[in-house]
């Protein structure tokens, strides 16, 4: 199986390779490619007495599966993603291993047991019922001795049954067009060509209503967002919800605790701001969510009086577009203004009026809440590595409270800096993670990460900060951090022991001690972190120098608010790369291996070379060749630094191999 794995990884990388003759390629994203995820099989009996079974092997993030039988055979077999594999095993209980390998050559196993009789099923015992959350779902669950699998009949005209398979003792759900009772059949079945039956005229129910509330908006600065209604955020005066025109019933309804909009028997209706018209025209979007078990389709349309505080013959302007809900479940909507100006609406400093329409017209049930125009934060320039808004500039985005991928962090605005903060007033040291702050990401087992962080409280005190699963056992790896008064930069390094998926997190737990939290500019990357001073040139050429003469500040210049290095090669010589060079002395640790990440461009086709060495003595390095294009790319190479290191040694750029310019930015280097 090693050498399997080791086999195919190689054919992918020269792959990638063969793929890339022109240039060099930033091939990074490999090292993104998470481990396979929800492994399970399937088994199919023939009824014949035969012993037949075909297995399905599934996975997310799989490419191919080895799955070992369980019986005598002493071999795996070899399945690729899709297919299905055929195995004739004697009557008998077997465990079947399925491991599934990505395009790493990374595997993740499951054991399932497989039961072969040729005697008919028995004692079948089967549960059905209708699924809490989603509407007309209905999941079955059977269980039976001497049986494999089992079928479910839905019991609808017009269906191809049965509609579901599944193996025995496993929970499978299916989905019924329309509400009602139907008369059911489940036929378990093992290796016997007789089968055992159940049936049963079964309730399919409809859910109208939300059991949960909408998500949580984002937290955003006060001058993005312009809301209707929503608990995040200040309200404007809305002067009604539904207008003495509008053919709907209305009423304001609580779902979990959170406040709503319900509208009911919906045609169409009106919401208006007319006495306090809406100024939107600095948003860029405007945001709703929608829960329905029935709206097919969905219209908003935008009206403005234009100044003048009066519809109809007076001139006002409109536009409406159409939208489509999930049917039992939340929808989010985020439309773009400039579509509706586009469709006709011919201002938005003074919205006047919102009318919705629905389809069935007449017979919807629509749940409304978080109505709110807004516009994204300024883009960032902070560097958070593996995470995504890391300085909060962009609100809540991607930041939850614990795992709740439906909450929002806390995050507050000062001096217009956006940070995450909370108020820690029920201190439990045993229980930290009651105040939490997360964000998803990936994070691969037996990998070592570097966590930064800036943090400071109103007083001295300490948190928990790490990486760690967001469900299951929720392994993870957090170290205490000593926080005070003042704003300090923390960095913790973290090993992903044992633990690692595509929905893990970085972490901070809070509940320790008492006190304020500020948190602001989380930088997560792999390996021992960047150790490239001003890599992106912000601060203009210190400590970057020309050659290894520390009195030589390298070339840079500024342009549309950008700083990075450049210079143009006049006298090539390729003997003499070195003569047009550009170096960061930093520490490089012999036997180590090193990612050196940077941007690069140029006003012609030509090479590079980009590497670590020595910047004294035998000058020792290794180094690669880098073409580059006038398009600027990011790219990404790997280096050992194999018998050389010092205290002073160098990441270093030689450029004097051929003429043209070189431009070059957002330099870093982390050590694996």
């Amino acid at each position: 199986m090693k050498k399997i794995k080791i086999i195919f990884k190689t054919l992918f990388v020269l792959f990638v390779i063969a793929a890339c003759t022109d240039n060099l390629r930033d091939i990074s994203f490999i090292d993104a490619i998470a481990p396979p995820t929800n492994v399970s099989a399937t088994f199919d009996i023939t009824q014949d007495n035969t012993g037949l079974v075909t297995i399905s092997p599934t996975a997310d993030g799989a490419t191919s599966f080895m799955i070992y039988f369980g019986d005598n055979t002493a071999d795996p077999v070899e399945v690729v993603q899709g297919n299905n594999v055929e195995h004739t095993y004697a009557e008998g209980s077997y465990d079947v291993k399925i491991v599934a390998v990505n395009l790493k050559g990374e595997e993740a196993e499951a054991t399932q047991q497989l039961v072969v009789s040729f005697k008919a099923p028995e004692n079948l015992e089967v549960v059905i019922e209708n699924d809490a959350a989603i509407s007309k779902q209905v999941n079955i669950i059977a269980n039976a001795d001497f049986a494999t699998m089992f079928e479910f009949d839905s019991g609808e005209t017009g269906v191809t049954q049965p509609v579901v398979t599944g193996n025995i003792g496993e929970t499978i759900s299916y989905q019924y067009q329309t509400p009602g009772v139907y008369s059911v059949k489940i036929t378990a079945k093992g290796g016997a060509i007789a089968t055992t039956e159940y049936t049963e005229d079964f309730e399919v129910t409809e859910i109208l209503e939300p059991t949960n509330p909408a998500p949580s908006p984002p937290g955003r600065a006060t001058t993005n967002v312009i809301s209707l209604f929503s608990d995040a955020y200040t309200n404007e005066n809305v002067d009604t919800w539904n207008t003495s025109w509008s053919n709907s019933n209305f009423e304001d309804v609580m779902i979990d605790g959170n406040a709503t909009k319900k509208y009911s028997a919906l045609g169409f209706n009106g919401i208006e701001t007319t006495s306090n018209p809406l100024d939107a025209s600095a948003m860029t979007h405007i945001h709703f969510d929608v829960w329905t078990p029935n709206a097919t389709e969905l219209k908003l349309k935008l009206v403005s009086f234009l100044g003048d505080g009066f519809g109809g013959a007076n001139g006002d302007s409109e536009s409406e577009l159409a939208v489509t809900p999930t049917l039992g479940g939340w929808t989010s909507f985020d439309i773009e203004l400039v579509d509706f100006t586009d469709a006709g609406l011919k201002s938005l400093a003074d919205l006047n009026q919102y009318v919705i329409t629905a389809a069935p017209f007449g017979d919807a049930i629509v749940f409304l809440d978080n109505v709110y125009f807004y516009k994204p934060s300024s883009a960032s320039t902070f560097d958070d590595g593996l995470l995504n808004n890391g300085d909060f500039e962009a609100g809540s985005e991607s930041w939850l409270v614990g795992v709740n991928d439906n909450s929002s962090a806390p995050v507050v605005t000062n001096a217009g800096n956006t940070y995450y903060s909370v108020n820690v007033t029920n201190p439990n040291s045993s229980e930290p993670y009651l105040v939490n702050t997360s964000q998803k990401v990936t994070i691969v087992s037996g990998t070592t990460y570097t966590l930064t962080f800036d943090a400071w409280s109103d007083r001295d005190r300490s948190i928990i900060a790490g990486i760690g699963l967001s469900d299951g056992d929720f392994a993870n790896n957090t170290v205490g951090v000593d926080i005070t008064p003042t704003r300090t930069t923390y960095s913790v390094t973290l090993l992903a022991n044992g633990f690692g998926d595509s929905n893990s997190r970085v972490l901070f737990d809070l509940n320790g001690e008492a006190g304020l939290v500020n948190i602001d500019n989380v930088n997560l990357v792999i390996g021992n972190g960047n150790i490239v001073v001003n890599g992106d040139f912000e601060a203009g050429s210190s400590p970057w120098i020309i050659g290894v003469d520390d009195n030589s500040p390298a070339p840079v210049v500024t342009s549309n608010g950008n700083t990075y290095y450049s210079t143009t090669v006049t006298n090539p010589n390729p003997s003499e790369s070195f003569l047009v060079n550009v170096s960061q002395k930093l520490e490089i640790l012999e036997g180590s291996t090193y990612t050196l990440r940077f941007d690069a461009w140029s006003d012609r086709d030509r090479t590079i070379l980009a590497g670590i060495g020595l910047s004294s003595g035998t000058f020792a390095n290794n180094n690669e060749s880098v073409s580059i294009t006038n398009t600027r790319t990011s790219y990404s190479i790997s280096l050992l630094a194999d018998g050389f290191g010092a205290s002073d040694a160098r990441v270093l750029f030689d450029l004097n191999g051929e003429a043209g310019l070189v431009n070059i930015d957002n330099v870093t280097l982390s050590r694996n």
